[in-house]
């Protein structure tokens, strides 16, 4: 039987939902990104060099500004609190520039555009990490109880996945005729469309979510004199979580997981089209969005729901360790049901295929603020804006590595687009096979890594207790 804390943080559900609100926003604005980069390929001329400067080295800027802002966020002394400041100005910065950086023109010459867009990006990125790291934090710090912190970020996730939902289906917007003339008009229109709506609901939990003042905390000074000094407490701010092998095995298993569905996430278009359509694009129509629709679906209303219920009844660990067995189910019916001609079957597989990746942050977010407790007992000090920042860097390195991956993949098995797939059948059925595969692989290493995390119910509730005693002693 746990032993619970004797004043475990009950969060109102209005309070989750202005949570929630925000992650729609950090999850809309990648997902509609992803998609509208594909137009400055085939509408602006970028070539492949082009398109990967502009696709990683603002990830690699945003990737260095997290953990400053993530120190920066820690270290606060305002009347507002650490967090909800720098969530609205992220928001607002964000909606502004994505909007700008899609205001592109085919008129204009090649380098024009390149430089355009990427200057812009790297505003946009600014933005997201000033809004990003923050904002994670406000969940981290939002509830002390075991099981409220997942209930938190379920909620938090099942608000976010609808950007999921409805970003696969801009595809179809952006190439339908009686929408718009041509795929540039769509972005320039589109990007307003999505950047006014998506910057308000960035700013959602800068405005709702309750905070209290930090002035009278004994924080680290955040001025120009000690900036040297406060770049080396950064660097012992990372050795320090680091150090924790709980949060080591929260940070590799997220990594693999994403990473390997993310390497094949983006083979998604070419297996539909190719192993289910021989190859021909028109014939294709929904489907290509459906897969990504219903998968999220099944997230929203099968998944989340029901690992929610499995960490209260089981515990985080068996939750995580039965949702990522539950998905390697789903990757097996997948190789079998990817069948020419019937597309339809992969719906079968879909609600399994998704327990993977579906389940991942609710639960690996809610171990993290698990986590910050520890690093609290052990340093005296409250760092979720480090503890994100590091935990949000793997996810992005695993994005920017699964992006290159992906084409890796695709020269190993000798796929080339221009062929159907009567001239390549053996290139269809290994980039099928790798799709299916690659990411039960990770899935497995993931989950033996996860093998020995030992924070349980009882044990987070014990370092609780010893930190509320602490606090009421320093009283």
């Amino acid at each position: 039987m746990s032993k619970a804390i004797s004043n475990p943080t009950k969060v109102p559900f209005g309070q989750k939902v202005a949570f929630g609100v925000g992650m729609f926003a950090n999850q809309m604005f990648p997902a509609i990104l992803g998609i509208f980069m594909v137009v400055l390929v085939q509408s602006f001329g970028f070539n492949g060099w082009l398109w990967s400067l502009v696709y990683f080295f603002p990830r690699i800027f945003d990737s260095i500004t997290d953990p400053i802002m993530g120190f920066i966020s820690d270290n606060t002394k305002s009347k507002w609190g650490r967090r909800k400041q720098y969530v609205l100005i992220g928001g607002l910065l964000m909606g502004v520039a994505f909007t700008f950086m899609w205001q592109l023109y085919t008129d204009n010459s090649l380098q024009y555009n390149f430089w355009y867009f990427f200057l812009w990006s790297i505003v946009f990125y600014l933005g997201l990490t000033f809004f990003s790291v923050p904002y994670v934090a406000m969940g981290y710090e939002m509830s002390d109880d075991f099981h409220e912190r997942t209930n938190i970020m379920a909620v938090a996730q099942w608000i976010g996945q609808w950007a999921w939902v409805i970003a696969p289906w801009f595809w179809v917007i952006m190439d339908d005729p009686e929408w718009f003339p041509s795929q540039d008009v769509a972005v320039r229109e589109l990007a307003v469309w999505v950047a006014i709506p998506c910057a308000i609901a960035a700013m959602v939990p800068a405005i709702f979510i309750k905070s209290k003042s930090t002035l009278e905390e004994n924080y680290e000074p955040l001025n120009a004199a000690n900036i040297g000094g406060s770049l080396k407490k950064i660097i012992d701010s990372f050795k320090a979580a680091f150090k924790l092998a709980e949060f080591r095995r929260i940070c590799g298993a997220t990594f693999l997981i994403f990473n390997a569905f993310n390497t094949v996430a983006a083979l998604t278009y070419f297996v539909i089209v190719y192993r289910l359509f021989n190859g021909d694009a028109a014939a294709t129509g929904i489907w290509v969005a459906l897969f990504g629709c219903i998968g999220a679906l099944g997230t929203t209303f099968i998944v989340i729901p029901a690992v929610t219920w499995m960490s209260k009844k089981m515990g985080k660990k068996r939750a995580f360790m039965w949702a990522q067995a539950i998905s390697i189910v789903g990757y097996i019916m997948m190789y079998f049901l990817f069948i020419p001609g019937k597309p339809w079957l992969y719906i079968i597989a879909l609600p399994f295929f998704s327990f993977g990746i579906g389940s991942l942050f609710t639960i690996m977010m809610s171990m993290t603020a698990d986590v910050i407790d520890i690093d609290e007992l052990n340093s005296d000090k409250r760092r979720e804006g480090i503890f994100g920042a590091i935990y949000w860097w793997m996810v992005k390195v695993g994005f920017a590595i699964a992006g290159a991956l992906s084409g890796v993949i695709i020269g190993i098995v000798g796929f080339n687009p221009d062929l159907v797939t009567t001239e390549q059948q053996g290139a269809v059925d290994g980039l099928h096979a790798f799709f299916c595969f690659f990411p039960m692989v990770g899935t497995l290493f993931a989950m033996l890594i996860m093998k020995n995390y030992d924070v349980t119910e009882d044990r987070a509730n014990e370092i609780r207790a010893v930190l509320e005693a602490r606090k009421a002693i320093s009283a």
